[in-house]
């Protein structure tokens, strides 16, 4: 594939995520719905990487202390795009969508990105020293809107019930809470 290939690939995905991120199912559109267009849409976890340190590193309460917390850190980084994709094969499979999953995970993997750079924006009230109250209630709002935006492309993109859809975010965040207990366990030796 050559450069400008990847860069129309990585337009189209962000471009396609956006549209989702706003409610609009065309976003789909934009998205490869092969298993090779999958396997291109995890692209968006190098491009994610640096705001994933940047996180990090301006997160003073949670930030890695040594350089084993932050391999750990890291190690969870990998995990969290490998393991729900996984996962999400398989339960895919067990409703009769598994012809679906490629196209839901990269949408899934598109979507992470704006909820990256949604993150990122967090930590701006709080540099500017907002209260910590103000912090914690805009971080809730976008703790709510990502689990929208999850059950909203998992609806959309497998072509599901929204009941069916929320197992999606349950696993999701079930694996999350996995992953950060592993990262924490790493973290301390």
């Amino acid at each position: 594939m050559t450069a400008l290939s990847t860069g129309i690939v990585i337009g189209a995905g962000l471009r396609g995520a956006t549209r989702l991120a706003r409610g609009h199912a065309d976003g789909l559109r934009d998205m490869e719905s092969t298993p090779e267009g999958a396997g291109r849409s995890f692209w968006v976890a190098a491009l994610c990487l640096p705001i994933f340190i940047a996180l990090r590193l301006l997160d003073t309460d949670s930030a890695p202390a040594s350089g084993r917390g932050f391999v750990a850190e890291l190690i969870g980084y990998a995990l969290s795009w490998v393991l729900f994709p996984l996962f999400a094969r398989h339960l895919a499979t067990s409703i009769g969508r598994a012809v679906q999953w490629p196209r839901y995970i990269a949408a899934w993997n598109w979507c992470n990105a704006i909820q990256y750079v949604l993150m990122l924006a967090l930590t701006v009230p709080s540099l500017l020293g907002a209260s910590p109250g103000f912090a914690s209630a805009i971080s809730l709002v976008v703790l709510g809107y990502g689990l929208w935006l999850g059950w909203f492309v998992a609806r959309t993109a497998l072509g599901i019930e929204g009941r069916n859809a929320a197992g999606f975010v349950l696993l999701d965040m079930a694996l999350s809470l996995l992953i950060a207990r592993v990262v924490m366990t790493l973290s301390l030796g």
